[in-house]
Formats: C-alpha cells, structure tokens, sequence
C-alpha cells in the first residue's frame, strides 16, 4: 500500500486552477471589508484554469455593482466523535501526542494492567485496549452522565444516552476503551502516572466523557453576492454553544482548513463596494503519503487486520527498513521497492489488498462454524505451494542488487554525491567509491537558512541519549564534524532554523520546537531585534545528563559541548552528581546523631524530672 501511493504520487500530473478572492465593504470602510470567493456565472459553479480567464472576470466585474443576492443564517450542530477502538486509539495518539502504534499499546497495557494511585492502590485505569466495539455498559453511561451533569451542568447532557453503531464483522467481545472509572480524572491521577501515562489516559478519558456530552452548536452565515453575470460566496461561522468540544475535539490528518473571516452584517439587496482582487494561483496535489495514523486507517477500511494486529504490521515494515519516516510520513526506501517488486511478481494473487480481506472474511466464516478451517487451509495451500516452488526455481541463482538511495550531500575526501546505506545502527551516508574512499557521515536533513557564525548551510541531526535511549533532535553547522579543524564551526541549538531572515540584521531566525505555532526570533546579540531566551516562549528544551553528552563526543568539540550543554560539560556534570552522592550519606549519618542525643537529652531530662517528683 506505501509502495502504490509511491507510484500514484511519482505519476500524478499537476493541474493549474486560479482562484478569485474580491475585498468588500458595505460602507466603505476597511474595518468592516470581507472576502468573498469567485463562484461562477448566471448561478452555475465555474473553474477559472488561467490568469486570461481570471482577468476576464476582473474586467466585467470591475465596473458592475456588488449586490447582496440571499443571506442564509442557519444553526450548525457537530456531533461527538464515539469513544475509542484500537485502531481509532492507534490514529488519534499519532495526532495528537506523536506516539508510534507500538508505543500507544505498550503504554495502554500500563494502564489496563493496573498502577499504584494514591490512596486507591493498584486500578486499572481503562477497559482492555484490543477492541473494535463500540458497545459501552449501561453502568459507564449512568456514571458518566452523573459526572457530566455535576461538572459541566445539565446544559451539557443530552436528554438520552448517546450509543454507537458497531461496523458489520466486528468481535464484540468487549467494550470501547474507556476509563473504568470516571470519577478518577487525568488530574487527580497525574501524580501517580508518568508523562506517557497521563498524556494517554487524559486522551482517553476526554474521548469517553466528550461521547456523552451534548453537540457543539455554531451560528452559520453563508452569503451570495451579484455583480452582473457573476456570482461571489462569502461564509462564517461563530461558536454558539461548546457543547462536547468544552472537553475533547478530534484530530485531523492533515489540516488543511482556513479559517473563515468574520462578516459584518448584511441584509439582501443590500449594496457593496469593491476594494479589490486577489488573485491566486494553485495546483492540484498528488494524494498525500502516508501517516502512521492514515495507514492504519487505510487497514480497517479495506478490513486488513485485526486490533491487535494493527500496531506489530506498521512496526515491521519500519524495523526492517522497507519504509521510513520522513517527519510524520511514510516513505518507502529502495530495499522496500525490490522486495515489494518481487513479492508482486511471484505472489501476485496474494500480495493483494483483496485478498488479505476476503481471507480475513473467511477466516470469521470459520470462527462462526460456517466453513472447515482443514479446507479452507487447503484451497489455500495447494496453489502457494505450486508459486513457492516455481520462485524457487525462477530465483536460483538470481542475486538482486538493491539500487543505492542518491543523496544531495557530496563526499568531503573525494567530491562523489553521497548514497544512502543501511547497517546495524540505522542508515547513514556513504562513499560510494567503496573501497577506495570509505568515508562515512551521518544521515542529515538540510534546513532553511544560514549559519549565523560562517554563513554555512545548516543541518538536523538526532542522536540518542545513553542515560535514557530516547532520541533527540539537535540543529548545527554543517562543518561541526568536519575533519580540518580550521574549517570546523561550533554551531548548535535546540531551536528550529526557519526560512525567514531577521528584517534588521539579515542572520536567520529561528523558532522553539515542539507543535503548534511558535513566533520566529533572532538571536543575534548586537542587533536591534534581538530577543532574550525567556521571551522567545514555546517549551525550553532541558536535556537529560545523557543527551548532553552525546552530541559533544559525536563531534570532539569543546566549544560543541558549552553549546549543547548549555550549562557545563558532562564530564563535570558526572562529577558534581558523584560528590553530591559521596556527600548525602555523611550528612544522613549526621543527621541521625544530632538526632539520637536530642533523644537522649529528652530521656535525662524526662527521669530528673520524675525523680523530683517523686
């Protein structure tokens, strides 16, 4: 399936289209212009294909008055997403929290299993997490209506339980993921779970409440504007009542919506005036690759799998390197094509979206005692066996050479374009003059902009921290790990290099990672828009003593290593942890000495006294 969406997109033809966007104002006023968006003529939908067609229309209307034709005011309501199956889980963790299928499930079965909340000891937090039901108990209704009611109020409860429509062939056996007890909020459990933990059970438990909860309830205005023969659309809308949204929205795959101006208010056969044309030139884009989260879709819809099989099938084509990720999407890698290639050639009837589901389907026939599994197993097997044999024979003898991946980056020792190749630690870029040069660097990805210190281009790196093992990123100079130390350049930073160059100095800006919009900066010192590291905001980046070191012994730098430390070196950060260490047991000692005489000072004092008495 990656391989054919690697094709569609190698062969997609893009098409030129224009659109046409008019700045209106019904007063003359800019505080109350709109966009309205060129529809077609004589109330029929038309594609402008050309900028001669879009100065066309420009023309005619340039000199045509604007009218409002019809107002539509209506109410909109959004219904709540159902609660979660594994494979709506699997999609909405890659959205929404960036974790891999096998990483969703690993830490689902934490939470299933049981942790330790403070006075509560051992829950399961949620239902079990291989499921494709929908079905959620009467008790979990009532318990999340009670909840609902008493928090949000009774505005947000719908008047009846909201229940869910299970998909034909799905295995019952199970409820939806939900959290087994309402009452125990992503709050009050969050000191007793670890990051992961919470992330997912707050996705979790947002989902199940916000299933329950009354729609989302928005005011739409759509607008239909006249100027001679053509017609132009106008539309907003504004959120009326929050409804489920208060707790939970879903996520989408690509987001890819604009967001709709408001409009000032407008009465039919009312009059506007024309500020002017925007214009704007598109192509149609192949369909996107895929994501962790598209793919696993993709599987379901065409009833590949099952909920538990969802996550190892993903894992698998990347462990063995037959796909890769680029950012969040899927790319396959040459060894893919070759292998995919030869599986399609020798198994055509098998390596087939069609065939993994009508096998899935029987295979249920079986379940349900309506087909003998011995037969079934044998109108399989004997053709496969008659295939298996004759590849055997079409392949003895047969080496096949996986084509080198070409790289951008060229050889420092002998000027050759660099190949990308594959060994027990990852891919990494190599001569391809092999044996005569075996000169070998890491897989880099080139960023936007310059290097502030030499102009040089820069890079994204990642490495992995020997304390935790996670994977990090890190942005440098690509001369960092060069061989001629007069030539290296220490440049490196946590933030992200953008395309924008500052408008006062001209050095290249950059933006704090993580998701979500975050405002470019410059960090250049001596120039007028400099900003300080406490208002460039986003989340600062704290490596671990692990990460810190990592990046310096990759490079051999001292410089490197006050960069991406930021604080002090690792070797004297090891140091000031073991004296810390070395120290807590003596003053521990001290402690309970100081704390013994107290003791025993008290146990004097409290027989004299005694004595006295007596």
């Amino acid at each position: 399936m990656v391989c054919d969406r690697e094709h569609e997109i190698a062969a997609f033809q893009p098409q030129e289209y224009w659109s046409l966007d008019a700045r209106l104002t019904p007063d003359g006023s800019e505080r109350n212009a709109f966009l309205a968006h060129y529809h077609g003529e004589n109330g029929k939908k038309k594609e402008l294909n050309s900028i001669e067609e879009v100065n066309a229309v420009v023309e005619a209307v340039k000199t045509a008055a604007f009218t409002v034709k019809t107002v539509k005011r209506q109410e909109r309501q959004r219904q709540p997403a159902p609660p979660f199956t594994t494979s709506t889980l699997q999609q909405e963790a890659s959205r929404k929290l960036s974790m891999t299928p096998r990483r969703t499930m690993a830490i689902a079965q934490q939470l299933y299993e049981g942790v330790d909340i403070s006075g509560e000891g051992t829950v399961g937090l949620i239902t079990y997490m291989r499921t494709d039901s929908l079905r959620l108990s009467d008790e979990a209704l009532a318990a999340a209506r009670g909840f609902i009611q008493g928090r949000y109020g009774k505005g947000y409860c719908p008047e009846a339980p909201r229940t869910y429509k299970t998909k034909a062939g799905a295995q019952d056996a199970h409820e939806a993921i939900r959290p087994s007890d309402v009452e125990l909020t992503p709050e009050r459990v969050k000191g007793d779970l670890t990051n992961d933990q919470y992330r997912l059970y707050w996705l979790i438990w947002s989902r199940f409440v916000a299933c329950q909860m009354s729609n989302a309830v928005y005011d739409a205005v759509s607008v239909e504007i006249q100027a001679g023969i053509h017609g132009f659309r106008a539309s907003s809308s504004s959120l009326k009542f929050s409804g489920y949204t208060a707790v939970y929205e879903e996520g989408k795959d690509e987001e890819k919506e604009e967001k709709e101006g408001k409009l000032p208010p407008l009465t039919e056969g009312q009059g506007l005036q024309s500020l002017g044309f925007q214009p704007g030139q598109h192509f149609t884009q192949p369909p996107p690759r895929y994501t962790d989260a598209s793919l696993i879709r993709a599987l379901e819809e065409n009833g590949i799998g099952r909920p538990s099989t969802y996550a190892p099938t993903v894992s698998t084509i990347l462990d063995r390197e037959y796909v890769v990720k680029d950012g969040k999407y899927l790319h396959t890698t040459p060894l893919g094509e070759v292998v995919n290639g030869l599986m399609e050639d020798k198994f055509s009837d098998i390596v087939d979206t069609g065939f993994t589901a009508s096998m899935e389907k029987e295979l249920d026939d079986v379940e349900a005692g309506n087909k003998q599994w011995k037969e079934l197993l044998g109108a399989f097997y004997a053709p496969f066996r008659a295939e298996l044999e004759q590849a055997e024979k079409d392949l003895e003898g047969v080496r096949l050479k996986v084509p080198d991946e070409e790289s951008d980056e060229v050889c420092d020792e002998c000027g050759r374009k660099m190949v990308i190749k594959s060994g027990r630690f990852g891919r990494f870029l190599a001569c391809p003059g092999y044996p005569e040069c075996t000169f070998t660097k890491p897989l880099v990805v080139a960023m936007p902009g310059r290097c502030p210190k030499c102009e040089s281009r820069l890079m994204k790196r990642t490495g992995n921290s020997k304390k935790t093992g996670k994977q990090y990123t890190y942005y440098c100079c690509e001369k960092l790990t060069s061989k001629d130390e007069n030539n290296r350049c220490d440049f490196m930073t946590w933030d992200v290099p953008v395309a924008d160059d500052c408008p006062v100095c001209g050095q290249t800006m950059f933006k704090k990672a993580g998701k979500g919009f975050k405002r470019p900066f410059c960090i250049n010192e001596q120039c007028e828009n400099f900003t300080p590291e406490e208002k460039r905001g986003g989340w600062k980046k704290k490596p671990s003593e692990g990460e810190e070191a990592a990046a310096p012994e990759e490079t051999n730098s001292e410089a490197a290593k006050k960069t991406a430390a930021g604080k002090k070196p690792a070797a004297a950060a090891r140091k000031t942890a073991a004296e810390k260490k070395s120290a807590a047991p003596k003053k521990t000692a001290a402690g309970k000495k100081s704390s013994a005489s107290k003791k025993t000072a008290v146990r004097k004092s409290t027989t004299k006294k005694a004595a006295a008495k007596e």
